[in-house]
């Protein structure tokens, strides 16, 4: 069940969280979430900023070679102050954050989608969407243009929604993910799991099996 701004409202004001609270720092305008009827909160833009740096790798590549080089100086972290701006040019991806810092109840979950007015535009922000149980930290927003124009970015605007909604059941542990707790946009690491290497490794061509299937 998604929540209704009213609420949300509640929540954030502390109604029922007891040791385990819903909080949005900053808080949005819990007058705006009562009376709007909306089903999400506005978040806004940070002020840092993950560009890559595509001339450092000719390709992105999950499985290097163990000797190869790795992907730490594949990005290039910027900080744009309030009042100043970030420009996005046409076709070009970068990482932001949001202003605000969240910490989700163990009894919710949610997830992040874009303003329609923006993606009119031209701007595209997408995020890992699902946000987990438990999760604390600001989100990673992933923006692209591909629109014509450049895009001015400025810290502090509006720019996507955060959509609550109950799970079925609380957990006594919270998200364990690698990317809680923190203030700046992250790269992350993509790696083959074990099942994926034994396949690239194991797979025998001449018979089409794979390392799951019996002999």
């Amino acid at each position: 069940m998604i929540l209704k701004g009213d609420r949300i409202a509640e929540m954030l004001l502390g109604d029922g969280g007891g040791d385990d609270p819903l909080c949005v720092t900053p808080c949005p305008s819990l007058g705006e979430l009562r009376e709007t009827g909306a089903a999400s909160i506005d978040l806004r833009l940070g002020c840092w900023f993950t560009v890559l740096r595509p001339a450092r790798e000719a390709l992105l590549d999950v499985k290097p070679p163990p000797s190869g080089p790795g992907l730490g100086g594949l990005t290039k972290m910027h900080f744009v102050k309030f009042g100043d701006r970030f420009i996005l040019h046409p076709r070009n991806f970068v990482l932001g954050v949001t202003l605000e810092w969240l910490r989700l109840p163990r009894n919710l979950a949610g997830y992040v989608t874009s303003r329609s007015s923006w993606g009119r535009r031209g701007l595209i922000i997408a995020t890992a969407v699902g946000v987990h149980p438990g999760f604390f930290g600001c989100l990673t927003l992933e923006l692209s243009n591909v629109g014509e124009l450049p895009i001015a970015l400025y810290p502090g605007m509006a720019v996507c929604q955060f959509f609550l909604h109950q799970v079925d059941a609380a957990s006594d542990s919270g998200d364990q993910g690698r990317f809680i707790g923190r203030r700046q946009p992250t790269l992350g690491r993509i790696s083959l799991d074990d099942f994926a290497r034994r396949v690239s490794t194991d797979y025998d061509p001449q018979n089409g099996q794979t390392p799951t299937e019996p002999s």
